[in-house]
Order: C-alpha cells, then sequence, then structure tokens
C-alpha cells in the first residue's frame, strides 16, 4: 500500500517507523531536519515543502497514493491538506483534529469534504483513561464485541496469590473462567500455554467478560471500586473531554490548574465540575482539597515529569487512589512501566498512532471485512484481534482441541451471537457469527481463516 504522511512531529514520525516496515511510505515536512532524520532511519521517501500545496503533493506522488493520512500542528492545515489529496483522486484520508469547535462539524467533514476519519487525541486519550476509571484495578482496558468481553492489562504484586500458578490450575483455584492470554515478563512477551507458571511482577493480559473480571480480582483481594471522586491536573482539552465523559458517567470531578483564564473557561465549560486555581504539584494544596478521600487521581498537565512527581505524590498520600499519568516521551513511559511507579500511564502518541494504524489494517481486509477490532500491546510486539466467523469457514463446528492452530497464536475468547461468552477450552466450537478474539505474535492476521497451518 502508498501511503503518504504530512507532518512528521511525534505523531507522523511514529506513523512512519511503524509503516514502513509494510507500505510504500512518503513522508512530507516543511522542517528541513525533520525529514533528514526521518529518512536516515527508516525506508521512507521524504519531501521537503507545504503538504497543502498541490506541487508538492504531486511530486510525492499523492495522486497514485491509497491513503493519506495529516498530522501536523495545525487542524485547519490537515483539512486543507486532506481535500487536496481528494481532489487528486485518494481514496482514503485521515486528519488530526484537535479543536473542540469542530468537533460538531466532523459529519459535514466527512461527508461533504470527503474525510475518511478524523482522529481527535485528546478526546481519544480522555476515553481511555476513563475506561481504566470504570475498571481501576487494571492498567489497562481494550474492549471488544461492544464491551461484551474485554482485555485488561493487570501487574502481578509481590505478594499476590498467583504467584507460582500454572495456568492450567487457575480455574481451579479461582473458580472464575478468565483467560491469560499474553504475558509480559522482564524483556521477554510470552504467549503462554497451560504449564506456563505465573510470577510476581508480571504483566498479564486477561481477557473475560466484565462481571467475571471483577469476581476474578475480587477473589484475588485486589479489587478497586469504581471511582466516583476524581481530582484531574491540568485545565487541557483533554481534561474538559476527560472530565464531560466523567461526569456524564454520575462521577465529582475536582479541577486543578495553576492558571486561571483556563480555569475560568473551564468553569464555564464545565458548570457541574469544581474547578481551583492552584500547583497541582504543591502537596500541601492537594492534601487541603482532599486527595487522601479521592478514589481517582489524574495528572495530565503539558510536562511529563510534573505529571510523573505528582502521580507519585499522590499515590504516597492516598493508598487506595487509583494514579493515571498522561505521558507522551517513550523512554519515560518505560521507565515508570518497567518501575512499577504509577497504576496506569496514558500516551495520546500512542492512542492517536493505534487508531490510525487500526484503520489501516482495515483498509487491508476491506474484501473480506472480516477485522471489526485491532490492538496493539508490548509496543506492537503482540496483537488482539477480532474476527467475525462467517457460515462458509470450514472449520465451524470442529472442536477447538481438533484443529491445527499456528503456533503463537491463542484464542482468547468466543462471543455468541446471542451475548454468551465463552473462554475457550478443548471441547469448544466455532459457530456461523460468532466473534472470536485471538492473540498472536509475529502473525500478520487478515483473515480468521489465517490461524489454521496449511
Amino acid at each position: 500500500m502508498k501511503i503518504v504522511i504530512v507532518g512528521v512531529g511525534k505523531v507522523g514520525g511514529a506513523l512512519a517507523a511503524q509503516l514502513a516496515k509494510e507500505h510504500h511510505v512518503t513522508v512530507i515536512d516543511q522542517e528541513a531536519h525533520l525529514i533528514e532524520n526521518i529518512i536516515n532511519f527508516y525506508d521512507v521517501i521524504g519531501i521537503c515543502g507545504n503538504g497543502a500545496s498541490y506541487a508538492v503533493q504531486k511530486e510525492a506522488g499523492t495522486d497514485k497514493a491509497d491513503l493519506l493520512i495529516a498530522t501536523t500542528s495545525s487542524d485547519e492545515l490537515n483539512i486543507l491538506v486532506c481535500l487536496v489529496a481528494k481532489k487528486l483522486g485518494v481514496a482514503h484520508t485521515i486528519a488530526r483534529i484537535r479543536n473542540p469547535e469542530y468537533e460538531t462539524q466532523l459529519r459535514f467533514m466527512r461527508g461533504e469534504l470527503g474525510l475518511s476519519m478524523a482522529i481527535n487525541p485528546e478526546k481519544a486519550t480522555a476515553r481511555e483513561i476513563a475506561r481504566v476509571l470504570r475498571f481501576p484495578t487494571a492498567m489497562k482496558v481494550e474492549p471488544f464485541s461492544k464491551g461484551r468481553l474485554e482485555l485488561v492489562e493487570y501487574r502481578m504484586p509481590e505478594d499476590s496469590a498467583l504467584d507460582g500458578m500454572r495456568l492450567l490450575d487457575l480455574y481451579k483455584n479461582i473458580r472464575v473462567k478468565v483467560l491469560v492470554c499474553a504475558v509480559s515478563r522482564k524483556d521477554e512477551t510470552i504467549i503462554p500455554s497451560g504449564d506456563f507458571r505465573l510470577q510476581a511482577g508480571d504483566k498479564l493480559y486477561l481477557t473475560a467478560s466484565p462481571d467475571h473480571l471483577a469476581l476474578f480480582f475480587q477473589h484475588l483481594g485486589v479489587l478497586r471500586k469504581k471511582a466516583s471522586r476524581v481530582m484531574i491536573i491540568g485545565a487541557s482539552k483533554m481534561c474538559y473531554y476527560l472530565a464531560q465523559e466523567l461526569l456524564d458517567m454520575g462521577m465529582n470531578v475536582k479541577i486543578i490548574d495553576r492558571d486561571e483564564k483556563r480555569c475560568i473557561q473551564m468553569s464555564e465549560q464545565l458548570p457541574k465540575a469544581l474547578v481551583i486555581v492552584g500547583d497541582g504539584t504543591d502537596s500541601e494544596l492537594l492534601k487541603e482539597e482532599g486527595v487522601e478521600q479521592t478514589d481517582a487521581f489524574v495528572a495530565i498537565t503539558g510536562l511529563d515529569e510534573a505529571n510523573i512527581l505528582m502521580s507519585m505524590a499522590a499515590a504516597k498520600q492516598a493508598e487506595d487512589c487509583k494514579v493515571v499519568a498522561k505521558i507522551n516521551r517513550h523512554a519515560l513511559v518505560e521507565l515508570v512501566s518497567n518501575e512499577n511507579m504509577i497504576d496506569s500511564v496514558v500516551s495520546a502518541q500512542s492512542v492517536t498512532t493505534a487508531l490510525i494504524l487500526r484503520y489501516i489494517r482495515a483498509m487491508e481486509n476491506a474484501s473480506s471485512g472480516m477485522i471489526r477490532t485491532l490492538y496493539r500491546l508490548l509496543d506492537g510486539e503482540v496483537e488482539a484481534l477480532e474476527f467475525r466467523v462467517d457460515k462458509d469457514m470450514p472449520f465451524i463446528g470442529i472442536p477447538l482441541k481438533d484443529l491445527q492452530v499456528k503456533s503463537g497464536i491463542l484464542i482468547a475468547g468466543i462471543v455468541r451471537r446471542n451475548g454468551e461468552i465463552v473462554i475457550p477450552g478443548g471441547n469448544d466450537m466455532f459457530h456461523a457469527g460468532d466473534d472470536v478474539i485471538v492473540v498472536t505474535r509475529g502473525e500478520h492476521l487478515q483473515d480468521v481463516r489465517d490461524i489454521m497451518r496449511e
């Protein structure tokens, strides 16, 4: 597939790095040093110039491209870039659009301007944070089959009852149907078999229905109730989207920011939230504002280091508080995650990149339309995909134990047409209309048939 990326900042650069492995990628940016950096590291073609220029897009071969992605820092420029590309005949265009004022116009943009997809990084990241606050025990929550089955990320503590347990014995000991579908242990990523033994410190990826996940964590004695009182540091666009969603869920929201002007604006936009002018790094202020009685603390200022320090301070002041920090720099994300310093870490760059990559996989799969949902885990080493089982599949009605499934692939869950959740065992079978969740390492799956050996 031929893909043109306009704007190679953090998101554009991350996309180019991922897509260059499998596609023909051309990047456009007005900053020569950004173009030079990216062509030195990745197999891409670089063009320095204005991505909204017809001549520059022609030089980049946009008229022969399958997809154009506009990720510059300007919403208006991104829209114009996609409009020019559409006039050149590009079938698919994606624009990063961050301004809340454009939110009500997205349907118009898609219909009248031919925009295939509009991504709002702040809103998408806010949704990810909100999912975690609904289920605070998990580090991350990814829904499948319209939320009927979930994949959660969970790190085992040192005193975990799971330490040393074989996966074969998990149901016998816990009596709740969940499936451990991937494990990250130090620098190793594992798609485990039944004989695999869990260890304290493992990062687990589990699938089950939301109710069974709650029962599982309740049995382990680590279940946290859904957050009802949330403190957010940083009155940004992301804060607006997050607070709006949490207020709609019936939560009490308190927002703290140093900028009085932003606080006034936020209080006008969100009259149900309590907005306070103050320094979120001041532990005395946090104490005065009741951080010790808060269920969740979310640090989403523009400074990664400040978010880390505030989150660590909040975790010490409030033991049962769910702590979430926005961290954009990959090196800091790795450090915080590996050292288990903060409950959950989110990155707008990672969320945006993942959404665009998911759209591209859907494009590749358009002929059969089988991929319904896709998530990349563990820095892209593992993929979790949702497929629909068509009535013509050759392995319908055959017990899973009799299927020749490729190594490195795990069938992590089945959702029947009637909504029944099946955590697969050897005697279970696929039925027509099932949604099947598959976890894979190394296999680039396009269709549910691809899980089978030749």
